[in-house]
């Protein structure tokens, strides 16, 4: 048995990747990668029993090209009396039409194609011929784009497919490098063709590849790619820990409040309820979610989410009547010492507090003001047209439409923040913004107004 062939096996065996007697669906683009791919699979499955399906998807991106990759897989399918099945879709159009780049929009079809057929046809796992210089190429590619220890951990051997889960994408190949296929091909005779795209540097990963990595392996570290490699292992096992741990706190089994969970199973506890609600889990709207509990962050246009005191995530939906100003308002009087004043679907607790002293220290929802200045009735209602507001710093008010506009608060949100007017009509409190420059603490200072909303 030669190398690659006794590498696969070993992979396969020790990943659970495939079991005696399955049907596997190998997606085949006619290049080296997926061709030795087929070879090698064909060659095991005497032996394991496996029922092969080659399936090529051609992206008509190359006109003569692309047809005669689909001809070359068909020719080899039938040589090795395996069946075959080819769909055809228009890449470009595609892109075009949902605003993704060429690369984005073939990936997409690809994988909804293969998920399809794998279904249609019974089958449960689909080959791809991902392999160790893949690995690398894609962790340059997420540590340009800022992703975290997930994506530079990686393709798994095995995940979901993104178009379906209940298929499962299986990689036999992510230890070998391109140059072990390459001699695997010449040894089997194995025909094969080059896209001419992938020397384009028109591409990002194709400048990774044939610029990047060449001066990095010749300058930097002549071992790049096991060096490489070695991280992603670190990183993928400790990201799994982070995840492992983020579960049993979902789950309950982990007795410990979101506050003090460590950073990064906070992180992957919002991350994952993101996820569970179909919510793409983008590192900025984690990070937003984790640091503000209360604060409502926008998803879309009548969609947004936030996070409570205990670490839950909440969707929220609005229709378009929701965005009309309500005309509800509330008439609160802050004699004593402490209250709740309870508004719609918000609750609000204020205390008077005496002394001087330095300021509170800032807290998640809630703020403190000169109780003086204040005053004993106040109005709590939601923002409408004509309100002027004068955060703090600010020399002078400005209308609080502007500032919403400024601060890029999406239209359909602006109407459920709350505000808080004194017994003339002066906005002391907007939910989420900073605190009015008038009715800020000061020397003369002599009753602070504590105020906390959920």
């Amino acid at each position: 048995m030669n190398e690659a062939l006794a590498q696969i096996e070993k992979n396969i065996l020790e990943r659970n990747l495939f079991c005696k007697g399955d049907s596997i669906l190998v997606a085949v683009s006619g290049g080296l990668d997926s061709l030795v791919l087929l070879y090698l699979l064909h060659e095991l499955s005497a032996e394991w029993k496996w029922k092969l399906t080659a399936a090529h998807f051609n992206h008509q991106l190359r006109r003569g090209s692309s047809d005669a990759d689909e001809r070359l897989v068909a020719r080899t399918a039938g040589r090795l009396k395996i069946p075959f099945i080819c769909e055809r879709g228009g890449v470009k159009e595609f892109a075009e039409v949902n605003g993704l780049s060429i690369e984005m929009a073939a990936r997409k079809l690809r994988h909804e194609f293969l998920a399809r057929r794998a279904k249609r046809l019974g089958i449960k796992i689909v080959a791809l011929a991902h392999h160790a210089d893949d690995q690398v190429e894609l962790f340059f590619l997420r540590l340009f784009r800022g992703a975290g220890t997930e994506g530079l951990a990686g393709m798994k051997w095995k995940s979901p497919s993104s178009a379906d889960p209940s298929i499962t994408l299986a990689r036999p190949l992510l230890d070998l490098s391109k140059e072990s296929l390459t001699r695997q091909a010449a040894a089997g005779k194995i025909t094969f063709r080059e896209d001419a795209s992938n020397l384009s540097l028109d591409f990002e990963r194709n400048r990774i590849r044939h610029e990047l990595i060449p001066l990095l392996e010749k300058n930097y570290q002549p071992a790049l790619a096991r060096t490489t490699l070695r991280t992603m292992e670190i990183l993928s096992a400790e990201s799994n820990l982070a995840l492992e741990a983020a579960q049993a706190w979902l789950r309950g089994k982990l007795r410990t409040s979101f506050a003090k969970l460590p950073v990064a199973i906070q992180r992957q506890g919002v991350r994952l309820q993101l996820l569970a609600q179909k919510i793409t889990a983008e590192f900025d709207l984690v990070e937003t979610l984790r640091l503000n509990p209360g604060k409502f962050v926008s998803i879309g246009e009548n969609r947004s989410v936030v996070r409570d005191d205990q670490g839950d995530i909440h969707l929220r939906t609005l229709s378009a009547t929701c965005f009309k100003p309500s005309a509800a308002v509330a008439s609160v009087s802050l004699l004593g010492s402490r209250g709740e004043i309870h508004f719609e679907d918000r609750e609000i607790s204020w205390s008077k507090v005496g002394g001087r002293g330095d300021c509170f220290a800032p807290k998640p929802n809630c703020e403190v003001f000169d109780a003086g200045k204040v005053g004993e009735n106040i109005f709590v209602r939601h923002w409408k047209a004509g309100d002027r507001f004068q955060p703090i710093g600010m020399k002078s008010s400005v209308k609080l439409q502007n500032l919403f506009t400024n601060l890029k608060i999406p239209r359909t949100e602006r109407h459920t923040r709350l505000v808080a007017a004194t017994e003339r009509g002066e906005l002391f409190w907007v939910e989420g913004l900073r605190i009015s420059e008038r009715f800020k603490l000061d020397k003369q200072t002599g009753r602070r107004l504590k105020w906390k909303w959920k």
